[in-house]
């Protein structure tokens, strides 16, 4: 780049406003990740990737001034690339931290690809219900409460985020979606358990496959799980939960102990298009994070080692995403 380091022009774009999305041989943006490694088994048909996110053209969808992390676009396009590499017909769109309770690049999303999408928001007290209203006709079917990203480990005030959130799920018929840490779900269990709606939880409830099925908080998703109150997303695992690559071994006895639990209450997706949400020291929130250039035709190969039996395997990809999601 004629001796500008890719860092330096992607700080350059931020603070211009980041015009420039096209990507191309000039591009400071890299392209999203895109599976390279071919999938070596049979995906049903029908099959669903629950857990990706859009970052849309900053210019036309601005991000919250006070977002953790500034992350490069990533189209819908490239997503459907992704998809097809993978074979997944089906998609579930989870709105970003990063926009705040803007909700309009993924509802843009979702319309874009229409009825093999569904949507997951993020609200607050000042969201209007002409706006649920919208969006369910769009195809949202549930509420996120990002607990990870906003930095929220106090038990008390995650309680009460969730509780509003189920207030407007409920009328609904929303879930009311998690993401969070294993010793904050083990605080809150009970009331979780007493959930009047569905929940589903993030990328192994926040699980780190290094201190396997017996760290604290991990039983009590399990529990959750078990009874049928809780959805689990088998998701991130290369990004978030394990650092062993490329096998991510320490993964499976987590798979395993979520799915012998209740195969009826796992979901799978890719958490595409890998965002770098970390909040790292010398980085502020409005430095360009590059994308995690993960291969989800990789990770997505294991799924048969996290789960031998097929006809689970349809359950998780197939049969559950269309319960929870009305497609």
């Amino acid at each position: 780049m004629d001796g500008v380091s890719r860092r330096e022009a992607l700080l350059t774009m931020a603070m211009a406003g980041g015009s420039c999305l096209v990507r191309g041989a000039d591009s400071a943006y890299a392209a999203a990740s895109q599976p390279r490694t071919k999938i070596g088994f049979a995906v049903p048909a029908g099959a669903c990737d629950t857990h990706v996110h859009v970052f849309c053209d900053p210019q036309r969808y601005p991000m919250s001034p006070g977002r953790g992390y500034t992350p490069e676009p990533a189209s819908v396009s490239e997503l459907e690339k992704m998809l097809a590499a993978l074979h997944m017909d089906r998609v579930v769109v989870v709105h970003p931290s990063v926009y705040g309770t803007d909700n309009r690049c993924m509802l843009d999303s979702v319309r874009q690809l229409g009825k093999r999408a569904r949507g997951v928001a993020v609200i607050d007290a000042d969201t209007p219900e002409r706006e649920l209203d919208e969006m369910a006709r769009v195809g949202v079917r549930g509420i996120r409460v990002n607990l990870t990203q906003a930095g929220v480990s106090d038990p008390t005030v995650a309680l009460s985020g969730f509780r509003h959130a189920v207030d407007r799920a409920k009328p609904r018929n929303w879930f009311v979606e998690l993401n969070t840490a294993p010793d904050v779900i083990d605080v809150l269990h009970e009331q979780l358990q007493a959930s009047p709606v569905p929940i589903v939880i993030d990328h192994f409830g926040g699980a780190q496959a290094s201190l396997g099925v017996n760290q604290p908080g991990f039983s009590a998703l399990v529990d959750l799980v078990k009874a049928g109150t809780a959805y689990v997303k088998l998701s991130a695992a290369a990004d978030q939960i394990s650092t062993k690559a490329p096998a991510y071994p320490d993964v499976v006895p987590l798979a395993k102990a979520l799915v012998a639990a209740n195969p009826q209450r796992v979901l799978w997706g890719t958490d595409w298009p890998h965002p770098d949400s970390r909040r790292l020291p010398n980085r502020k929130n409005t430095d360009i994070a590059p994308l995690f250039q993960t291969d989800d035709g990789l990770v997505l190969n294991l799924l048969p080692a996290w789960v031998p039996d097929a006809s689970v395997r349809q359950l998780i990809l197939v049969d559950n995403p269309v319960r929870l999601f009305g497609f």
